[in-house]
């Protein structure tokens, strides 16, 4: 289906469109100037993500009661102070964490959640209260202010999973693929505008669709052409591994797009959550410390921003499956080498859940929009969130 301003190639797609804790050292990092070219890579958890199993509050004995199956022991987990620690499958994050470019936000959420997948998902990506409905995603209002820069690629790339998301919009011109040779490759493939005015605004569009897209395939392909060099990090043979050496790719290669979108799940575990929870969190540590070393390695980590986003988290309780259903506030992590790593926001306590048995958020996602958007990219957050929202120091000075 082909959409106004938007377009999808299949196989290789384009649709257009607080303080620190101990151990964490920033002194010999220096902050990266705010600009749109600095990267964003959002990285979706699909499904909804454990948040008292991925960032665990492990001294806390109300863990224990509420959690007796599927909950971490203190000798498995690892432990990041004295109150709070990693799943395990992170450890490969925890140099990044010693070394203070990792930011755990604690407590993200907004006020009257909204349990369904759609809409939640819907209310963070368009970045509106929960009795608001918005058509475009927070990140295309946001690019939408400032004029298209000739010869940039496109304002965002989405990998893997085909949810365009917070860059859903009019004006955003959005490349979705699988691999980035592959799009390049089929894009300049696609034949040229044969320069005849089009008889129909439908026409009008699809020539329109046409030039855009040879001419986003070109850059793509003329920029992967001039980096051939190989990728110095090895990484995971998975999906999210796939989705990450991709960006990794494109990043190296100087692809002008400030926004990358991977995806990793389902998260969504209301049974038998260890085994399945256990290897997601894996896959995560794995990838994400291979993009880190990749980054490293090409001069580029201060440049590039990695932050997690879900529709929502889990209960608190386990459920009788030894699973975990729809639930509200979560931790989320930022990482890069311009991040003010620690926490931030304030661990939800156990013993005050809300009347449904839910945790009570503490920062209400808006803010780390907010923080991104004046922070690392020099723009003003209200214009793209409608008010101004209450900034987190998440990133160096």
């Amino acid at each position: 289906m082909i959409a106004r301003r938007w377009f999808l190639l299949r196989s290789g797609a384009l649709v257009l469109s607080a303080g620190l804790p101990a151990g964490c050292v920033t002194a010999t990092r220096s902050a990266a100037p705010a600009g749109l070219d600095n990267t964003l890579v959002l990285l979706e958890l699909n499904g909804g993500n454990d948040g008292l199993n991925t960032v665990i509050p492990y001294a806390d004995p109300l863990y224990a009661s509420l959690r007796p199956r599927i909950g971490l022991s203190r000798a498995d987990v690892i432990q990041l102070d004295a109150a709070t620690a990693l799943h395990p499958g992170l450890a490969p994050l925890k140099p990044a964490w010693d070394s203070g470019e990792i930011a755990i936000v604690q407590g993200v959420g907004y006020d009257r959640p909204n349990l369904s997948h759609f809409r939640s998902i819907e209310i963070w990506d368009t970045g509106s209260a929960s009795d608001e409905l918005l058509a475009e995603g927070w990140v295309a209002r946001a690019l939408a202010a400032r004029e298209p820069l000739p010869g940039r690629a496109a304002e965002g790339i989405v990998l893997g999973r085909p949810a365009v998301g917070p860059l859903y919009g009019a004006k955003a011109r959005v490349a979705m693929m699988q691999d980035a040779n592959s799009f390049a490759n089929q894009a300049r493939q696609v034949a040229e505008p044969a320069g005849v005015a089009a008889p129909t605004a439908a026409l009008q569009h699809v020539v329109a669709t046409q030039a855009a897209l040879r001419a986003t395939g070109d850059a793509i392909h003329e920029r992967l052409r001039r980096t051939r060099a190989p990728l110095p990090s090895t990484f995971p043979r998975t999906g999210l591994g796939w989705q990450l050496a991709n960006a990794a790719r494109l990043i190296a290669a100087g692809v002008d797009a400030p926004v990358i979108k991977v995806s990793h799940g389902s998260f969504d575990t209301h049974t038998w959550q260890r085994n399945t929870h256990d290897r997601l969190l894996a896959e995560l540590g794995a990838a994400l410390a291979a993009f880190r070393e990749s980054m490293q390695a090409q001069g580029r980590w201060g440049r590039v921003t990695v932050m997690t986003y879900a529709e929502f988290g889990r209960r608190p309780a386990e459920n009788a499956a030894q699973g975990t259903d729809h639930g509200t506030a979560a931790p989320h992590l930022l990482l890069g080498g311009g991040v003010r790593g620690g926490f931030h926001g304030r661990a939800p306590r156990l013993d005050q859940l809300d009347g449904g048995g839910n945790l009570r958020h503490a920062v209400d996602f808006r803010s780390v929009y907010a923080t991104v958007l004046q922070r690392w990219w020099g723009l003003d957050a209200a214009t793209a969130l409608g008010r101004r929202w209450e900034t987190l120091d998440l990133f160096l000075a």
